[in-house]
């Protein structure tokens, strides 16, 4: 009998359906208004590029991540909440941010972007303290180089859960907050080369995996979340030159990793930023679902 009734709720079900905005100009989709008149040719540059409202970064204590908070602070990001499970490691930077941006307000939030609960209050509490939450980039992640037949599962559920469901409880609760702003907003999430291609020559199946779902999830999410004015969008870097590729022991790879590519060399971090703010600013105002490779050309062999 049970199987019966399972089978009738299943050829019986309705299948939700999806929305797409109109893209008319009373929607939050519409296209942006022209600059205004009166100004010049620099003024129209900055406009372009202007970072505007408030934004949470997590995994904000790391390398990346601040130099990502850096670059949208100087492009006008109003408000920060640098979320991190443990952002007293980078006291230092963060006590340099608000020294260096002392018109903006930069506060620090404990995050584990696995706890959906923890997210959802850290988004509230974000929202009320600065106002609003317009803008999420999620550089939340760990990397794991073990072979595949050496692999435990208790390793390769860490790594997605971290990676992949951290980066959708997030977004998801972000999202909720910017529906109910009814304001848009933007979100980026950090996905990597390695969800292009295999890595060479670490083996890091779970790591691999974990960014190639990162590029299938941006995608989904900017079908689904557009109609509310939200862009999801990612970033792919390449081999980047922090302390995570540091040390005697990834000499070998790192002298590979240059090697395999056509600029000769790892990125520095720097050099993700300029794709962040325009993905964050309205340059990027008609980019939805789009993933950028910052890569040195890497992925092109």
């Amino acid at each position: 009998m049970p199987e019966s009734n399972d089978r009738d709720g299943l050829v019986n079900r309705q299948l939700p359906e999806m929305q797409l905005s109109d893209g008319s100009a009373s929607s939050l989709t519409g296209p942006p208004p022209p600059f205004p008149h009166y100004l010049n040719a620099e003024g129209r540059a900055q406009m372009r590029f202007a970072v505007e409202g408030n934004a949470i970064i997590t995994g904000g204590a790391g390398t990346l991540a601040l130099e990502g908070a850096r670059a949208l602070l100087e492009h006008g990001l109003a408000g920060l909440a640098i979320c991190d499970i443990n952002p007293d490691q980078s006291a230092e930077q963060i006590s340099a941010l608000k020294l260096d941006f002392p018109s903006a307000t930069i506060i620090t939030k404990r995050l584990n972007a696995t706890d959906a609960e923890n997210v959802k209050s850290v988004v509230e509490e974000v929202a009320a303290e600065l106002g609003s939450v317009d803008i999420l980039c999620c550089f939340a992640g760990v990397v794991g180089c073990t072979h595949a037949t050496d692999m435990s599962p208790e390793e390769w559920r860490r790594v997605l859960e971290i990676n992949t469901t951290g980066s959708f409880l997030c977004a998801q609760g972000v999202a909720r907050q910017m529906t109910d702003q009814q304001t848009g907003g933007s979100i980026v999430m950090i996905a990597s080369i390695s969800g292009h291609r295999v890595n060479f020559p670490q083996p890091q199946a779970s790591y691999n995996v974990s960014k190639a779902a990162i590029l299938s999830l941006k995608s989904c999410l900017a079908a689904e979340w557009a109609r509310y004015g939200i862009r999801v969008n990612s970033i792919s870097p390449g081999y980047m030159d922090t302390i995570l590729n540091e040390g005697p022991g990834l000499e070998r790879a790192r002298r590979s990793w240059a090697e395999r590519n056509p600029m000769g060399r790892m990125g520095s971090p720097q050099e993700l930023t300029g794709p962040l703010v325009l993905l964050c600013s309205g340059a990027g105002s008609f980019m939805n679902g789009s993933d950028i490779v910052v890569d040195g050309g890497a992925i092109v062999f």
